[in-house]
This record gives structure tokens, C-alpha cells and sequence, in this order.
């Protein structure tokens, strides 16, 4: 079982910076993919950035150049650093975690962030 839990996030202006963070129960070794996930009001969730065992990233094409996802193996924290925020960036935003062995899923219990125009 793994339990993740997520802080950072809040109300900020349109164009400004928060930095999201998300820490493991578990040693990261114990971890393969992790991610964020948004769920903006009245739309399904979705996937934002993540981030393999080895450093590789990916990100949905509306936050590319914009978020950055960092992994610290000596923490067992994810980061998501969100730079040049747009209203539509507004939602939940949750981390998720892959065991390696199992492969089962887990998520946070999400935290807010509010981007106004």
C-alpha cells in the first residue's frame, strides 16, 4: 500500500508560479511511474505530467513549456513546478503512483489550485 500525499497548492494570479508537491510512504525504489492528474470543474480528469523511475517525463501538449515534474528518490517526493499559469489550469490535482512489482495504482487525495484571470 502506498499512501501519497500532495501540498502546494492554493489561489494565485494568471501568469504566476505554484509549486506542487507530493510525498511517498514508501522509498521511491518501491515506485515506477508517477504523475499528476487534474480534474478542472464539470470535466473528466486528466493527465498532466509524469515521471519514470529513470527521469523521463511526459506531458499533456497545454502544460508543455510551462510545468516541469521533478522526481527526489532521497525525499520520496514528486515535484510539479507550474510556471505562466491560465485560468484553465484551475482544478484538483492529484498524484499518482505505480508500484513496480504489483503495479497497482495509487492516488492522493488532491489539493486545490485556483488560477484567476
Amino acid at each position: 500500500q502506498v499512501q501519497l500525499v500532495e501540498s502546494g497548492g492554493g489561489l494565485v494570479q494568471a501568469g504566476g508560479s505554484l509549486r506542487l508537491s507530493c510525498t511517498a510512504s514508501v522509498r521511491m525504489s518501491h515506485i515506477n511511474i508517477m504523475g499528476w492528474y487534474r480534474r478542472a470543474p464539470g470535466k473528466q480528469r486528466e493527465m498532466v505530467a509524469q515521471i519514470t523511475s529513470t527521469g523521463s517525463t511526459n506531458y499533456d501538449y497545454s502544460v508543455k513549456g510551462r510545468f516541469t515534474t521533478s522526481r527526489d528518490n532521497v525525499k520520496n517526493k514528486v515535484n510539479l513546478q507550474m510556471n505562466n499559469l491560465e485560468p484553465k489550469d484551475s482544478g484538483v490535482y492529484y498524484c499518482t503512483a505505480r508500484a513496480r512489482i504489483s503495479d497497482d495504482g495509487f492516488w492522493g487525495q488532491g489539493t486545490q489550485v485556483i488560477v484567476s484571470s
